[in-house]
């Protein structure tokens, strides 16, 4: 799957995304399950709106994800704003090379678009490698619940003056599976509109099968919250499920 395009308008499309509250969020994560965490990875960075705002907060960042073409707008916006964050291009199921992490992040939806359960295993199993000794592991995915009844079959689309995109939601054969079909038309210099296709492939599962498959990859469940939330979930009530998990052996 290729992001070229598709890094062009990214930030445009997700101005309203809720980049504070994933920081917050990672934030109190850490003050209440760990000791001191210095050295974070951002596993799916994109470009780099959490990466750049935990820098801010003081963290050591590590920004890496497999499309070269976000990690450039990322990587932009990082030194124009002075900021010291390394950025690397890795795939997280070919994950290696990486250790001593005392946290890694991954949100938005970036362990979703890991759609079988062997390539979970690996980059669970990666991400467990990359880790100090107890370290911290948060992520999120969609809830069953909200790719079932508010995702699969439905159709969305927004119109600005220079950017119009339609989104086809089609369902997958396995529960949890969507394909994401979405078409852009943006406004060229000459005013004419350019059109571009990208299909996403995205996949929830079950919070227990997450919990055994974070369990083998040799993690400790801490937590699982949703919607932002630092209270318990209430499974039948969150679109977004996060998990935390700590680094209880190595695998």
């Amino acid at each position: 799957m290729s992001y070229a395009k598709l890094a062009m308008v990214y930030d445009l499309l997700m101005e309203d995304a809720p980049y504070d509250e994933w920081t917050a969020f990672a934030e109190k994560m850490f003050g209440r399950y760990a000791k001191s965490i210095g050295k974070v990875a951002d596993l799916g960075c994109g470009t780099g709106q959490i990466t750049r705002r935990l820098a801010n907060a003081g963290y050591r960042m590590t920004g890496i994800d497999n499309s070269e073409e976000m990690l450039a707008y990322a990587r932009s916006a990082a030194e124009e704003a002075g900021q010291q964050i390394q950025w690397y291009q890795a795939d997280l199921t070919e994950l290696s090379g990486f250790s001593q992490f005392d946290a890694a992040i991954s949100f938005c939806d970036v362990i979703n678009y890991i759609t079988d359960e062997q390539s979970l295993r690996k980059a669970f199993a990666n991400v467990n490698r990359m880790l100090s000794p107890k370290g911290l592991f948060l992520f999120d995915t969609h809830s069953i619940e909200h790719i079932e009844h508010d995702m699969k079959g439905e159709t969305f689309a927004e119109i600005y003056n220079d950017i119009s995109y339609v989104w086809l939601c089609q369902p997958g054969e396995k529960q949890g599976e969507v394909f994401h079909d979405l078409t852009f038309f943006i406004q060229e210099a000459d005013q004419r509109y350019q059109r571009f296709d990208e299909q996403h492939h995205q996949r929830t599962f079950p919070v227990n099968q997450y919990r055994e498959l974070l369990k083998d990859a040799g993690f400790v469940i801490r937590g699982v919250y949703g919607d932002f939330s630092d209270e318990p979930l209430e499974e039948s009530q969150a679109e977004r499920v996060f998990f935390v998990c700590e680094k209880k052996k190595e695998v």
